[in-house]
């Protein structure tokens, strides 16, 4: 598989040597935009390095990545993944687990990883197990819309009465973060569900630009904010108002329990901390 980044495509290719003659790897799984087929000069390179359960605790996952190309930055991130940045400024992420549990794990994966050509994202499967639970992911199922809606606008309610709250108490920098961190992903979760727009599901703001009405664009934009108190207020009434019309439009469309008194609490604390 080709994709519009040859420097990716070359250094997949150079991993894919490079496991193939390391006797300790089980096999090695990408994920991300290029089994995606949407990877370009500005992807990065993401996948699992299964190891052999008895070289787990050995195997120096900066060493062997630096064959790939020199390393600039290596570290093992919050999540406890093996972040990288290469000499070209690539980034990578790579998940250094043990190939008995590890490969179990995969088919669970199915509705939060997407992999259409699962041949093509196996890079080495020295048993044929890793392909066998990659085929599971080839299949994208788009959520079911009426529970997923429910839970969406629920949540919605729920985050925005917190973030009126914070704003109430005079904490601009925690609420700008909780409307551009939690509040704004799963409003484009619920516009896409009801635009029927659910490829890019898994982080709903990629591709925003092609993939959603500019209507609803503009209703995202005015959802954004510098971290100012006025405007983070603003910002948090458009929001509000956003999520509601969605909300509506939603329970119009699916049968869903809408609490709309609590609705209207929450629009009457945003517009007291006006």
């Amino acid at each position: 598989m080709r994709s519009a980044c040859p420097a990716l495509d070359d250094r997949i290719a150079r991993l894919r040597e490079l496991a193939r003659s390391e006797p300790r790897l089980e096999g090695v799984l990408l994920y991300g935009s290029w089994t995606l087929g949407e990877a370009d000069a500005h992807s990065d390179i993401e996948a699992y390095l299964y190891v052999r359960d008895e070289h787990v605790d050995t195997f120096d996952g900066p060493s062997f990545l630096e064959q790939l190309a020199p390393l600039r930055l290596a570290y093992t991130n919050m999540y406890g993944i093996l972040a990288v940045v290469f000499d070209d400024l690539m980034r990578g992420e790579f998940h250094v687990t043990a190939a008995g549990p590890g490969i179990d794990e995969v088919p669970t994966w199915e509705g939060m990883v997407h992999l259409p050509r699962p041949e093509a994202a196996v890079l080495l499967d020295r048993t044929g197990r890793l392909t066998r639970a990659a085929r599971r992911l080839a299949e994208f199922r788009p959520p079911e819309p009426t529970t997923t809606a429910q839970r969406l606008t629920d949540e919605l309610a729920n985050w925005t009465l917190m973030l009126a709250h914070v704003l109430a108490r005079g904490e601009t920098a925690r609420a700008h973060a909780l409307l551009h961190t939690v509040i704004a992903p799963q409003q484009l979760q619920l516009c896409r569900l009801l635009r029927g727009s659910t490829a890019h599901w898994l982080t709903p703001s990629r591709a925003l630009e092609q993939d959603l009405p500019a209507a609803d664009r503009d209703r995202y934009t005015a959802t954004t904010a510098a971290a100012r108190e006025p405007e983070v207020r603003q910002a948090a009434r458009n929001s509000w108002h956003w999520s509601r019309d969605l909300t509506t439009e939603a329970a119009t469309r699916w049968t869903l329990r809408v609490p709309v008194r609590l609705h209207d609490r929450i629009s009457e604390l945003l517009e007291e901390n006006h």
